[in-house]
């Protein structure tokens, strides 16, 4: 029984990818995150003034890969907020949409929640605009995925969703990412919301999990598949009811009933990273060795 629930939640694959040749340059990543932990501390949504320094801040850095950028401006209590969009192929479909959030919680320095996440979407964007021809991909900086707003159609990502309207068709599939800067090789450094996760996944957090609700399996398989073997990082899934705990905790629940397929690509968050909503949650414990790894993987999914 434990074998076949293994089977259907983790959906192993001896397919991979073929290993990459892109680089990704470390203190990039490290700039970027310390940019938006620190310059533009504190960005949640009561500091509307640092979240338009950091959607001005990712817009030029779209712009300066080659790709097309305009805002998705809001408005919520009399205020506008704004996501920021980076398209590559304009026009071309099937499309792929790579999304990660920009604000924080409360008045902490979120770095890998969720800078760390907004680092690697701008390097996917050099890596993008470095090819000849880049593939059909929307790149998605969102805007109030933290409470209050989290889980209300005020979320930047269900006002993304909402706007696809009849372009949903053409969507592929939505990758979100979310805290992906955390990793430990200590025993035990990695926990899971039921007991019988201990027996299927690693208990060492030095991986990165593809994870969705249970009828995405078909999208997380693929995605899984296309980021294994591409770095030594590796890659694990889950599919399991949005119940349980952890599954629908960031902005891809927000394409679900549009029907568009939707995952998370994330360290896992507070099952591993116990500094999670916490003022120790700072660009020095970040893994920015990993978060290269971590885009060129995403970038093959691409």
């Amino acid at each position: 029984m434990i074998f076949i629930a293994w089977i259907a939640v983790a959906q192993p694959s001896c397919r991979r990818g073929t290993p990459s040749s892109a680089t990704v340059e470390q203190e990039s990543l490290r700039r970027h995150v310390e940019t938006l932990a620190v310059q533009f501390h504190p960005r949640d949504w009561q500091h509307r003034e640092n979240l338009d320094a950091c959607a001005d801040y990712i817009a030029e850095h779209f712009r300066q890969a080659g790709a097309t950028v305009d805002f998705e401006p809001f408005t919520l209590g009399g205020r506008v907020y704004r996501n920021v969009h980076g398209r590559f192929a304009v026009g071309a479909t099937p499309r792929i949409v790579v999304g990660a959030h920009y604000d924080a919680y409360d008045e902490l320095p979120g770095a890998d929640d969720n800078a760390s996440a907004v680092a690697v979407l701008l390097e996917l964007a050099t890596l993008l605009g470095a090819l000849d021809s880049p593939p059909p991909v929307d790149l998605v900086a969102y805007t109030l995925e933290e409470p209050p707003f989290f889980g209300t159609e005020q979320m930047g990502s269900a006002i993304h969703a909402k706007s696809l309207g009849d372009q949903a068709g053409s969507i592929r599939g939505i990758i979100v990412l979310e805290m992906v800067g955390y990793f430990s090789d200590d025993w035990g450094s990695q926990s899971y919301p039921l007991p019988l996760l201990y027996v299927m996944y690693p208990s060492r957090g030095n991986f990165i999990s593809v994870v969705s609700k249970w009828d995405q399996g078909e999208w997380v398989k693929a995605v899984k598949v296309a980021m294994k073997g591409t770095t030594d990082l590796p890659v694990y899934s889950i599919r399991a009811p949005a119940a349980l705990p952890g599954i629908d905790f960031s902005d891809h629940r927000n394409y679900w009933p549009h029907g568009i397929p939707s995952l998370m690509v994330t360290d896992t968050a507070f099952y591993r990273n116990k500094a999670y909503h916490t003022a120790e949650d700072t660009p020095d414990r970040l893994d920015y060795r990993r978060m290269s790894q971590v885009t060129t993987a995403v970038f093959a999914a691409d």
